[in-house]
Parts: C-alpha cells; structure tokens; sequence
C-alpha cells in the first residue's frame, strides 16, 4: 500500500520486467448511454504518404468515447464516408439507433500540414450540432483526435472531456525505474526519467511544463522539478535527512513538500526561485502528502497528529488547522478536484485500502472501489473520473473509477506501473 506517511523516510516499488501498451477494459458503465456513429475520415488525397495517420483519427475518436463509458459505439455501416456532410443520410442512421452521428474529413493545408475538419449531426432531428477544424502537422493527428473526442463529449454531455490530457507514472522494468509520460489513453509514452533507484511522488505543474518528483538515486529521497520540453532538471529539495511529497502551488512558484531536516517528517513551503525552504507545520506528529486547493486558500495534507493517519486542512491565511476525515482510523493520500468541490483519498476498510471520495461541502463520503490495494488518487481535467493504481493478480496496474462510482475502467499491461498523476 502506498503509505506516503511513512515514504516521507522510505518507499520501496514491487516490479515486474516487462511494458507493453495498455489495454482498455470497461468495467462499469453509465445507465443510458448516448448511441453514437463515427464514420470514417474522409481523406480527400487517398494516395497522400499520411493515408494510416488519417485513418486513426477514426479509430482514437471512436476508442476514446467508447471507453469513457458514456456512448454507445454504433458499427459503421459503410467504409466510406462521403466527402460533404450534406449528403449524409441521417435518417438511415435515425432509424438503427443513432443520436448522433460524427464525420469529417482530411485535406491538405499550407506548410505541409493538414486540416482536418469534423461535424457532429444530431440524427434524431437533422441537425448540426458543431462543426470545428483543426490544422496540424501529420505527426499530430493522434493529439487532434483527442481534441475531437473533448468536443464531441462536450456537446452531447454539457461538460468537458478529458481524452487529450496526459498521464505520468512510474515503472519498474529491467531492474531500472522510470518516470513516463503517456497521452491519456497511454498511447505515445516516453520516458523522462530513469534510475536504478526507486522514483516516487510525481506531480505536475500548474501548466503542464514541469515534473517534480521524487528520486533515491543519491540513496536518500531528493525532490527534482524537470522540464518536460527539453528534460532539464534539478534538485529543488536536498535537504539533510527525507526530502518527499511535493505539490505545487497554483501559481507555479513555490512547492509544498515534507522534510525531516530538523525533527520528525513536517511540511514546508519551498520557493523555486530562491530555495528557501519555510516550515509550515509544527508539532511531533508526522505530517506529509501536502496538496494546494486550486483556489490557494488551503492546504490538505496527511497526519497521525490525532492518533491514526487523517487528512486535515489548514488555512494559508491563518495557519489554523481543521481535520477533514472522520470515517475510519486510516484516511490518507488527499488529492482535490479542479473545482475544490471534491477530496479524493485512500481509506482503509478492514484490511482493504479502497479509492473514496468526500463532497466538502456537506462532508459526505463515498468509497467508490472495491478492489483490496488501492493506491495515489488523481483527478482528471474535467473532475469526472478519478485515476489511481491499484494491485490484480499481484501486478500492479491503473484504472479510473468515476466520481459516482459507476463507471470503472481498468488499464493492463504487462509491467509494474505506481503512483499515477492525470495533467493537462
């Protein structure tokens, strides 16, 4: 179990040798889902180099919707599209179940590039629902089916999506330790880090540039902020004794991270730009797991200051201190939504650490999974699922679970993958 209240002095990965691309498999899914149709792209250069690039729009527009539990996939009915959407047949799509119908097409555009062009038809009523064109480099084109699938999810649910976001985690193959980044369907990975050495603790910048993570290579933990664009990093945290657990402020500027450079584990507020490091917490207790509420008014974090690991939550106007969990003697890892509305965490149930989830506002809580060992609750962009990492057949992998509880995916691959953070 991820227990970050003690990794603040050591956290050891279990490993598996081998990584491959996950798979996706659904386990839940909502009550009324919306009947979709994607047709294929239609590519106005058949003999263009880009022809397979093209042809995967189709297939990460229709893998991204269908995974989120929300659609249902129709199957096309014909292999080719037809060039202008005014000579689709949306009754013939009315008539097998469609709501809506999605078609686009590919051409080229200045600079070498290509402009890739889509609406959305509602098939009930006839109707454009949104019509939008994208221009990108062929290389690109997965990115821009991500952005399709955000704006289809948009229209039909009122709310945005989360497909073109991006994931990072760490794994364990051949014997080393890897920070990686993945588009959020886990396509296109790269690694940004490795150590023969455990990694731990990632977390993202406000703007989706920056890394901080934790890194034993110097046999010690030692909080590291890399830039994704060209993988410079440094040591932001290297203080005598335990260096674990940052989060980053909203403004970007200053990490809250957990030391033990003067007594037991305390919170301190780093500054990237002069490293001074300010203590924030005091007492004997063991205090860790900061994270910032999105507004900067607040400051989540881990402590046994009364007995047993809770999650408290302290004003950064004031100091003052309130505990948060009340349910069960272990409630740990606090992650929030972008809206502040929510708290996600790790609670113990007997000897199972399940994934829940508290309203603040009212202080209602819900465990939302069912599974024995789960682990680093993260949000997605839209606030409506949660990504955390969680053990099956003694193998670690990741799944998403929805704020709701309904709809559960589970991501599998043949490595060892921990600590799961959702980006921009």
């Amino acid at each position: 179990m991820l227990m970050r209240l003690i990794i603040a002095l050591l956290f050891v990965l279990a490993a598996l040798p081998t990584h491959a691309l996950m798979t996706i498999e659904i386990v839940g899914g909502a009550s009324n889902r919306i009947p979709l149709a994607v047709l294929p792209f239609h590519n106005i250069q058949p003999d263009s180099p880009h022809s397979s690039a093209i042809t995967s729009i189709t297939d990460v527009v229709t893998a991204d919707l269908g995974r989120s539990g929300y659609f249902t996939m129709l199957p096309n009915r014909d292999s080719v599209s037809p060039a202008d959407p005014k000579n689709l047949s949306l009754s013939v799509w009315k008539r097998v179940g469609a709501d809506a119908v999605l078609v686009g097409q590919v051409l080229p555009a200045a600079g070498n590039q290509l402009e890739v062009r889509f609406w959305l038809l509602d098939a009930v009523r006839e109707t454009q629902l949104a019509a939008m064109a994208y221009t990108a480099p062929a290389s690109s084109l997965r990115v821009v089916a991500h952005k399709i699938a955000d704006q289809v999810h948009e229209v039909l649910l009122g709310e945005s999506g989360s497909y073109s976001g991006r994931i990072a985690y760490i794994l364990k193959r051949n014997g080393r330790y890897e920070l990686q980044v993945a588009d959020a369907d886990s396509h296109n990975a790269v690694t940004i880090t490795t150590s023969p050495e455990p990694l731990i603790s990632p977390a993202w910048s406000p703007d989706g540039k920056r890394l901080a993570y934790v890194s034993f290579e110097d046999k010690k933990p030692v909080v590291y902020v890399q830039t994704l664009a060209d993988g410079a990093r440094r040591a932001v945290a290297k203080f005598r004794g335990s260096n674990s657990a940052p989060a980053w402020s909203p403004d970007g500027r200053k990490l809250a991270v957990t030391l033990s450079k003067d007594e037991t584990s305390q919170i301190y507020m780093l500054d990237l730009i002069s490293g001074e490091a300010t203590r924030f917490t005091r007492g004997g207790a063991l205090d860790t797991e900061p994270v910032f509420s999105p507004d900067g008014r607040w400051l989540f974090f881990t402590s046994n200051r009364g007995g047993t690991p809770q999650i408290y939550r302290a004003s950064l106007v004031d100091g003052n201190i309130n505990r948060v969990t009340f349910e069960g003697g272990y409630n740990v890892s606090p992650a929030l939504s972008q809206d502040g509305k929510y708290l996600a965490f790790v609670h113990r149930r007997e000897s199972s650490f399940h994934i829940a989830v508290m309203e603040l506002g009212s202080g209602q809580m819900q465990v939302l999974t069912d599974t024995h060992y789960d682990e680093s609750p993260s949000f997605a962009p839209n606030d409506r699922q949660i990504l955390y990492a969680t053990l099956v057949n003694g193998r670690g992998v990741l799944a998403t679970v929805s704020v709701d509880g309904k709809i559960r995916q589970r991501l599998s691959q043949s490595g060892d993958l921990r600590e799961p953070t959702w980006g921009k």
